[in-house]
């Protein structure tokens, strides 16, 4: 997560992806907008340009890894 802000309550099975419907990881908080979530694959294509407008980031991705581990990628 990134910024001072934490985001209310941790992502679960009944956050989907905006994009596609699929299991969301990753919360984006927008200034003065809303929220988005992403899953995994959507999160790695938005998340660079959404960080530079600003955006508070939950990435709970690491969830998805065996261990616990966060995927790079």
């Amino acid at each position: 997560m990134t910024g001072a802000l934490a985001p209310s309550r941790p992502l679960n099975a009944t956050d989907l992806c905006d994009r596609c419907g699929a299991q969301a990881y990753v919360r984006v908080v927008l200034p003065e907008s809303g929220e988005l979530l992403f899953c995994a694959h959507h999160s790695r294509q938005h998340l660079e340009a959404l960080a530079k407008l600003g955006a508070e980031i939950q990435d709970e991705t690491e969830r998805l890894a065996p261990g616990g581990t966060r995927r790079e990628g």
